[in-house]
C-alpha cells in the first residue's frame, strides 16, 4: 500500500532531521476487541505494510460492573502484548507508537493494566481521547484511498466505542466518538449469543438514542460518500461479498438480508457464513445492529469498506511526529495559542531562549531526541500565557486547566497533562507540581522555561551574551559574566529568588 503524507504547520521552536528513508515503523492498537500490530517501511513520504498481526483480546468483555478490568482481561492483554515485544525487538522508541482506546478510557483500574503493558511491550501506551481516535481513524482511512474533492463520512464500529468522522482529502473536519460498540451491545442485548427481533429491535433503538446527537451534523448533504472502517464493517463487507454482492460494498438491502440471515441462525454458535471469521460470530450481533442504526440514522444507502484503519493513521501521525514540519500537534498548538489570545511576541520570545536553554542543558543528545524535547518545550512557551484570557490572577492555573480539558488534535491525555505541568509550573512555588521530579527532562524542560520567563520578564529580548548553563547530576549552574548582574538588577533579583525556590526540591540551581 503507497500512499502520500499530509502537510501542516510548523512549531516556533523545531529544526529536526526528517525520518529516514528504509526505516521501519510500528503502530500498536489496544483495541477493545482486537490487539493489532501495524509494521511498515517509510519511503520519502509514503509507508509500505511489511508486517500485520491480529489478536483477539476481547478485553472490551472485561469490564465488570465497577468498570474495572478483570484478572483474566489484563492478563489476555499483558500475554499479546509480550508476544508483540518479541516483535519489536531492536526497535526504536521514535519508532513505535502505541495507543489505547475506549476500553481503557473507561477502565477505573487502567493504570495498574498500564504500568505493566509499558514495561510487558517495552514502549509508551497512550490513551488517546474518543476525538483523536476519530482523527487518527480519518488519517488511515485517508491516506490508503485516492486523493479526490469528495466530502467523506467515514464510520469505525469498534469494540465499545464507534467514530463519526466528516473530511475531504486528509483533513477531519468534524469528528465526534459515542459510546456504542459491538462487544458492549453484544455483551448487553445478545448476552446469550441468542438472535431475536425483539433483541434487534432493543439494541437498535439503544443505539440511536447514544447516536442520535449525530443527526446534526452528519446529515446526508454534508457528504458524498460513506466509508466504513475496521472490523464489523469489513467483516459484514466479506460476508455480503461471499453471498455474491460487489466487493467491498455494503448495501442496505444487503445489511437487511444479513439481518435475516442471524434471525434465521437464531444463535451465533449456530451462525455459519462465508466470510465470516470465527472470532467474529460472538460480537457480529451487536455490531449488526449498530450498523444498522447508524444506516437508519444517517440515511445511508451504500457504505464502501475502506482499507485503512485506526493503526495505519497512528503510523502516519508517527511519521508527521518525526518530521517535525508537519506535525499536527504544532498547529493544535498555535490554535489554541491563538483562541486563547496569547501574546505571540513574548511566546515566540520565551520560546527562543528557553530551547537555546535547553540545548545547552542536553548537549550530549542525538540530534533528534534533543529535537524533540526542544519542540515540545517550545509548545509550553507558546501556551505558557493562554489562562490570561480567563483572568492574569493565577494564569498559570488556569492554563494548565485549559490544557487538561482541551479539545488537542495529536495529543494523548498523558502528553498533553505534562505540558499543562510545564505551563502550571513556569512560575510560581515549585512544591505546588504534583511532578516526577526524578525525571530529569522533565525538571530539565521546566527550570529553562521558568528561566526564560524570567529572563524575558520587560517583555523585550534579553541580552544573553556569555550566558552559560551547565548540569551535574542534580545541580544546575547558571553562568552570568560579570557586568550583567550591574546590568540588569531587576533580573539578577528574580534569578536569586529562583534559586531559593528549587532548595525546596532535590535539585539545585546555583548562580555563577
Amino acid at each position: 500500500m503507497w500512499v502520500e503524507k499530509a502537510q501542516r504547520g510548523a512549531g516556533v521552536c523545531y529544526a529536526g532531521p526528517n525520518m529516514q528513508n528504509g526505516i521501519l515503523l510500528a503502530a500498536v492498537d489496544l483495541g477493545s476487541n482486537s490487539y493489532r500490530l501495524e509494521i511498515g517501511r517509510h519511503d520519502h513520504g509514503q509507508i509500505q505494510r511489511t508486517e500485520y498481526i491480529k489478536e483477539t483480546v476481547r478485553q472490551g468483555n472485561g469490564l465488570d460492573e465497577a468498570r474495572n478490568l478483570t484478572p483474566e482481561a489484563m492478563q489476555r492483554g499483558w500475554d499479546c502484548l509480550a508476544r508483540f515485544a518479541e516483535r519489536l525487538a531492536g526497535f526504536k522508541r521514535a519508532q513505535v507508537r502505541a495507543v489505547a482506546t475506549q476500553t481503557l478510557r473507561e477502565a477505573r483500574n487502567r493504570d495498574e493494566f498500564l504500568a505493566k503493558a509499558r514495561q510487558v511491550l517495552g514502549f509508551p501506551i497512550d490513551v488517546i481521547s474518543g476525538r483523536e481516535e476519530a482523527r487518527l481513524i480519518y488519517q488511515g482511512v485517508a491516506h490508503l484511498l485516492p486523493q479526490s474533492a469528495e466530502r467523506r463520512l467515514v464510520v469505525d464500529i469498534g469494540g465499545r466505542s464507534t467514530e463519526l468522522i466528516l473530511g475531504q482529502s486528509l483533513a477531519a473536519k468534524v469528528t465526534e466518538s459515542y459510546r456504542v460498540g459491538s462487544v458492549a451491545w453484544s455483551m448487553k442485548y445478545f448476552p446469550q449469543g441468542q438472535f431475536t427481533v425483539q433483541a434487534f429491535e432493543s439494541a437498535e433503538i439503544a443505539a440511536k438514542a447514544v447516536l442520535d446527537e449525530a443527526l446534526d451534523a452528519y446529515r446526508p448533504e454534508t457528504w458524498d460518500v460513506a466509508y466504513g472502517s475496521s472490523g464489523t464493517i469489513g467483516a459484514v463487507a466479506d460476508v455480503l461479498a461471499a453471498a455474491g454482492g460487489p466487493a467491498g460494498t455494503i448495501t442496505r438491502d444487503g445489511l437487511n438480508w444479513l439481518y435475516e440471515r442471524l434471525l434465521e441462525a437464531r444463535s451465533a454458535d449456530r451462525l455459519r457464513m462465508d466470510g465470516l471469521k470465527d472470532d467474529r460470530r460472538p460480537v457480529v450481533g451487536g455490531g449488526v445492529s449498530v450498523l444498522r442504526a447508524v444506516f437508519d440514522l444517517l440515511g445511508i444507502e451504500e457504505m464502501q469498506a475502506a482499507q485503512g484503519a485506526l493503526r495505519h493513521g497512528v503510523l502516519y501521525d508517527l511519521l508527521d511526529r518525526e518530521q517535525g514540519e508537519t506535525d499536527v500537534r504544532s498547529s493544535t498548538v498555535q490554535r489554541l495559542a491563538a483562541k486563547f489570545g496569547a501574546d505571540p511576541a513574548q511566546a515566540q520570545r520565551v520560546g527562543k531562549v528557553a530551547c537555546q536553554l535547553l540545548r545547552q542543558l542536553r548537549a550530549g543528545e542525538s540530534a533528534a531526541e534533543l529535537a524533540r524535547h526542544v519542540r515540545k518545550l517550545g509548545w509550553a512557551a507558546q501556551l505558557h500565557e493562554v489562562g490570561s484570557a480567563i483572568s492574569h490572577s493565577d494564569y498559570h492555573k488556569h492554563g494548565a486547566y485549559i490544557l487538561d480539558n482541551a479539545d488537542a488534535p495529536g495529543f494523548a491525555q498523558p502528553e498533553l497533562h505534562r505540558l499543562g505541568l510545564l505551563v502550571l509550573g513556569h512560575r510560581g512555588k515549585l512544591r505546588k507540581l504534583e511532578a516526577d521530579f526524578e525525571d530529569s527532562l522533565f525538571v530539565h524542560q521546566l527550570l529553562c522555561l521558568r528561566l526564560a520567563v524570567i529572563l524575558c520578564h520587560a517583555r523585550r529580548d534579553p541580552d544573553l551574551k556569555g550566558l552559560q548553563i551547565r548540569a551535574a547530576g542534580q545541580q544546575v549552574t547558571l553562568g552570568l559574566r560579570p557586568e550583567w548582574t550591574k546590568a540588569f538588577p531587576q533580573s539578577a533579583h528574580l534569578l536569586r529568588e529562583e534559586t531559593v525556590a528549587w532548595q525546596k526540591t532535590p535539585w539545585a540551581l546555583l548562580l555563577a
